[in-house]
C-alpha cells in the first residue's frame, strides 16, 4: 500500500506568477457586490496592482497542497499624512474554501504584520449583505462603526456598505511613523507566517 501524502499548508507572500490564479479567485466576486469594480482587470493591470501594494504592505497567499485557495492584502486607508497609522484589509477566498477558517488565518496574520509596520486601527469595508464577512469581522473583534447607505449600484440594485474597526495597538503620543513591509526583518514575518500556519491543518 502506497503511503498517504500528507497534506501542507502554508501562508506566504505574493509572488508575481500568482498574478493569474489570484485574478480566478477575484473573478469569481466580479459579478456580485462583494466588489464594486464592474470589469475583472486584465492581468497586466492585476500583476501591476499587486506589484504596487505589496512593495509596502503584505500581501499573503494560503496555499495547501500546492493549490492557492485565498489571499488577502492590507492597503492605504485614505492618503492624508496623519491617516497612516490605519490599514484597510481585503480578503477573497476561493469559494470551494470558504468557511473553513482560512480567511481567519489571512486576517491574523495580516494584524500580526501591520502591528510591526506601526499601524494601530485597521478596517474592513463590506457590503450588505455578506453574512460570511460579517462574520469573520465579529469574531475577530472588530466593531461596526459605521454604515453608508446606497453607497454603491450593482447587479441591478442600491447597496448599503458596513465599516469594521478594530484597534490592534495602542493609540499613543508621537507614534513610530509607518514602516514599509520590506523594512521588517525576515524573521519576524516568518514566525508570524508560521504561527498561523498551524491553524490550517
Amino acid at each position: 500500500m502506497p503511503a498517504k501524502t500528507q497534506d501542507t499548508a502554508n501562508i506566504r507572500f505574493v509572488t508575481p506568477a500568482d498574478t493569474e490564479t489570484l485574478l480566478a479567485i477575484y473573478g469569481q466576486y466580479i459579478d456580485t457586490p462583494v466588489t464594486f469594480e464592474y470589469t475583472l482587470p486584465a492581468p497586466e493591470t492585476f500583476a501591476a496592482r499587486i506589484a504596487a501594494i505589496s512593495s509596502v504592505w503584505p500581501w499573503l497567499v494560503c496555499e495547501e497542497n500546492g493549490t492557492v485557495t485565498g489571499y488577502a492584502y492590507a492597503h492605504r486607508l485614505m492618503e492624508r499624512e496623519a491617516y497612516q497609522w490605519n490599514a484597510g484589509l481585503s480578503v477573497y477566498l476561493d469559494t470551494a474554501s470558504r468557511s473553513k477558517g482560512r480567511g481567519t488565518a489571512l486576517y491574523r496574520t495580516l494584524i500580526d504584520m501591520l502591528v510591526l509596520q506601526s499601524i494601530r486601527t485597521v478596517f474592513g469595508i463590506v457590503t450588505l449583505p455578506n453574512a460570511a464577512s460579517e462574520r469573520l469581522h465579529e469574531s475577530l473583534g472588530f466593531s461596526r462603526t459605521g454604515l453608508y447607505r446606497n453607497t454603491g449600484y450593482k447587479c441591478g440594485k442600491w447597496h448599503d456598505v458596513v465599516w469594521f474597526e478594530k484597534t490592534i495597538a495602542p493609540h499613543t503620543p508621537d507614534p513610530i511613523p509607518f514602516i514599509p513591509i520590506g523594512k521588517i526583518a525576515a524573521g519576524q514575518l516568518a514566525a508570524i507566517q508560521q504561527k498561523y500556519r498551524q491553524t490550517l491543518r
